[in-house]
This record gives structure tokens, C-alpha cells and sequence, in this order.
């Protein structure tokens, strides 16, 4: 092979060319800077992107929403189960409460009827005793009609009162005379 120079160039061609390489190369250099400059718009759009998928794939996950649900589920119900709780407590209370007047009720009920018992028991008692007390009183009576008189006559008011006079005795008892006029 034969060795093949270049020509040399002169110091004016030199100068142009290379001048032509810089600007080439600084061309070259703010195309490159132009597209670094794309590329890192691209790369951000394509981040934001990324973003913007997941956060609409979150926005129509099922499991992220049936997990929502079933929080909001599980606080409603635990909410009514908690109201069940008290509707629960409150109609044991008032259960308790009726028990007892009801038990009061009765109590009171059997202590009447338990009076009622005793008061029918002492009028049947009395009027089983009934003929013996008239029978008494008419013994009473009788022997108060026989003797209350001579009591009474014992003293000169009495005397007066029953009708007679009163008049002293020889023997120094005084009596009570009646006469038939």
C-alpha cells in the first residue's frame, strides 16, 4: 500500500475548518443539551404517568375499596350492636323493675287476702260465740234486774229515785219503803 499524505492545509483553511468543527460541535452540543432537556420532560411526564396509573389503579382496586367497606361496615354494625347493648340493658332494668312490683304486687295482694281471712275467721268466731254472749247477757240482765234494785235502795237517793221513802229503822238500819197507794 502506498502511503497516501494529505495534503496540508493552510493556516486559513485550518482556521475555518476548524472553526466549522466548533460550531458543529456546539451545534452538536445544544441539540444534545435541546434533548437532555426533552428527555428529562419525557422522563417526568413518564413519572407522572407512572403516578397517575397507580393512583387510578388505587382509585378502582376492589380490595382497597372493599376494604373501606367493610371498615365502614364494621363500625355501623359494632355501632348497632352497641345500641342493641343498651336496648338490651334497658329492657333487662325495666324487666327487673316490673319483677318486683309484680312480686310487690302479689306480697300485698296475699297479705290482704291473708286480713280478709283473719276478719272473716273472728266474725265466724263470734257469731259461733254469739248465742253464749246473748245467753250471758239475758243471765246478766235477769240477776241485775233481781239485785241492781236492792243496791240502788241502799242509799236515800237511790230510795227516792226507785220511788220510795226513805225512813229509818228501829233497829238502826234504815230501809227503803214502798207503799202501795
Amino acid at each position: 500500500m502506498t502511503d497516501q499524505t494529505s495534503p496540508t492545509l493552510s493556516d486559513n483553511e485550518m482556521r475555518d475548518t476548524l472553526d466549522m468543527i466548533g460550531t458543529v460541535v456546539a451545534s452538536v452540543s445544544d441539540r444534545v443539551d435541546a434533548q437532555t432537556g426533552a428527555l428529562d420532560r419525557l422522563n417526568k411526564t413518564a413519572t407522572e404517568a407512572r403516578q397517575a396509573a397507580f393512583a387510578a389503579k388505587a382509585q378502582t382496586d376492589p380490595e382497597f375499596y372493599g376494604q373501606i367497606i367493610g371498615e365502614v361496615s364494621v363500625r355501623l354494625i359494632e355501632q348497632s350492636l352497641s345500641d342493641l347493648k343498651r336496648s338490651v340493658e334497658d329492657l333487662r332494668v325495666q324487666t327487673h323493675h316490673a319483677g318486683v312490683a309484680l312480686k310487690k304486687s302479689n306480697d300485698d295482694k296475699s297479705e290482704d287476702v291473708r286480713r280478709i281471712v283473719e276478719r272473716e275467721q273472728r266474725v265466724v268466731d263470734f257469731k259461733a260465740k254469739l248465742p253464749w254472749i246473748a245467753a250471758a247477757a239475758l243471765i246478766i240482765a235477769l240477776a241485775m234486774t233481781l239485785t241492781l234494785p236492792r243496791f240502788i235502795v241502799k242509799t236515800s237517793t237511790g230510795c227516792a229515785l226507785m220511788g220510795g221513802i226513805w225512813t229509818p229503822a228501829k233497829s238502826g238500819d234504815d230501809a227503803c219503803r214502798f207503799f202501795d197507794v
